[in-house]
């Protein structure tokens, strides 16, 4: 089979290079979920070396979400003024500064900063590498090439898990001394540099979004990619295409463009995107992901055992969006969404009920009595495998594709940071949460919002599948 094959109404698409292109802006998605991932490991050598107490740990592992707000609404605008390679490639830099002073800070505010600085480039990537993806594959394909941008932030934080676990057991605990005599939480953020080096080299290889060409009149570049993406023939129609889908008067995009000329009002789409993005993270995964091996010690486990659940959970993490990519250009991205919110409202609720059980013995260790804690660890990872085959590759998808050309930044930015304010909600709060109300009443909370997540796509969500990208309305 050649590189470039035909594709439907004759178009020849390059698959060779919108695979190459696809894997160098999916490192994105790596980085994002490994910057998002190593803390899970780190928070007793944070604790430490810092003194920090609940509400301090809160802090410092939620700081990465301020960034991440921050970074995902200036990366939608900055993409429409510099392009989408660039904020990429900026958001690898970020990555690299990150992973260095996070893992040399001295005190808990130099910390807090990394980690801000890491989020920055966290939000930038989880925005603009589905929306470069969207806007560089042909529409048959275009779900199932986005969603290997979920894959990739499962493989990161998975990666950070294995990394995590390695060095905590051959350094014999995560505050043990390591190489050169530093401990090995400072090791698991240190190692994060040489994924982020990798990611910012290879951005040099890919183009720029044609999308972004046209909006910015540089036709005859946008023409050049297009053509190595499917062919010259097809370059010249979509050139007129993308060009008469912007706004009538050929202005930039702008952030004015979400409110609706007509009406006055913010366009429907718009908020069907914020609630796509805030209730991927009010249903808890984040609190998985974060605080997966906390959560397990919470409740019995050593943390040896812990931090292998984490891997486990991220090895089904993966094969549940190896089932999306096979799936979401067949059946759709709205069934999906439907299935996987009232998968996640039964396991959840069967988690809080299992949490509910919880006994203190007179050491004060917690334990979930008889088989519950086996059912409490099933249940949990059935949750994953339904977010990961659903709203966790399907939501980064329709962001990427559900907006118009002339509001596509301006709409993920805003999506994108309302996801990440959410996100911080979450998890800043879940500290706090777990110890009162207590795991049972916070589990309930996010089974709750699950099921209100079904009747949300019910509603809101239209179908995107097999859809031009000029053909989306606003």
């Amino acid at each position: 089979m050649t590189d470039t094959m035909r594709g439907a109404g004759g178009t020849a698409v390059n698959h060779g290079f919108i695979a190459a292109i696809v894997a160098v802006a999916t490192i994105g998605g790596f980085m994002f979920g490994y910057d998002s991932g190593v803390i899970n490991g780190t928070q007793k050598g944070l604790e430490a070396a810092f003194a920090l107490g609940k509400l301090g740990i809160g802090v410092n592992v939620g700081a990465i979400l301020v960034g991440s707000a921050i970074g995902a609404f200036g990366a939608g605008r900055l993409a429409d003024a510099i392009g989408r390679r660039n904020v990429m490639m900026l958001a690898a830099l970020l990555f690299l500064i990150s992973a260095i002073l996070a893992g040399a800070a001295h005190a808990s505010g130099v910390f807090i900063l990394a980690r801000i600085i890491g989020g920055l480039g966290v939000g930038a990537a989880s925005v603009i590498s589905p929306v470069y993806i969207s806007e560089v594959t042909p529409a048959s394909i275009r779900g199932r090439l986005s969603s290997v941008q979920q894959v990739m932030i499962i493989t990161g934080l998975t990666g950070a898990f294995v990394a995590n676990f390695a060095l905590a057991r051959y350094a014999g605990g995560s505050t043990a001394s390591f190489w050169l005599g530093f401990p090995a939480w400072r090791w698991m953020f240190w190692l994060q540099a040489i994924p982020a080096a990798i990611y910012l080299v290879a951005l040099v290889s890919i183009p720029e979004s044609p999308r972004f060409l046209v909006a910015k009149g540089r036709d005859a570049e946008a023409h050049a990619v297009l053509t190595r993406l499917f062919g010259s023939a097809e370059a010249d129609r979509k050139v007129v295409e993308i060009r008469n889908s912007l706004a009538a008067d050929h202005h930039k995009p702008k952030l004015s463009d979400l409110i609706d000329k007509t009406t006055g009002k913010i366009r429907p789409i718009l908020w069907a995107g914020i609630g796509l993005a805030v209730f991927q993270q009010f249903v808890g995964i984040n609190v998985v992901f974060y605080y997966g091996a906390v959560l397990w010690e919470a409740v019995g486990f050593t943390e040896d055992y812990a931090l292998q659940i984490n891997i486990l959970s991220g090895i089904l993490s993966i094969a549940a969006c190896l089932f999306t990519i096979a799936t979401v250009d067949r059946i759709g991205r709205k069934p999906l969404l439907l299935v996987g919110s009232a998968g996640m409202a039964v396991t959840l609720a069967v988690v809080a009920w299992a949490f509910s059980t919880a006994v203190t013995d007179a050491s004060g260790a917690v334990s979930l009595p008889g088989h519950n804690g086996l059912v409490a660890l099933i249940a949990a990872n059935l949750y994953v495998i339904f977010f990961n085959a659903s709203w966790g590759p399907v939501m980064w998808v329709m962001l990427g594709e559900m907006f118009p050309n002339q509001i596509r930044g301006s709409g993920l930015a805003v999506s994108g940071f309302a996801q990440w304010i959410a996100n911080a909600a979450i998890s800043v709060s879940f500290p706090a949460l777990a110890v009162k109300p207590g795991l049972a009443v916070t589990y309930t909370g996010y089974a709750a919002f699950a099921a209100i997540s079904f009747f949300f796509v019910r509603a809101m969500v239209n179908e995107t599948r097999g859809r031009e990208l000029e053909d989306m309305a606003g």
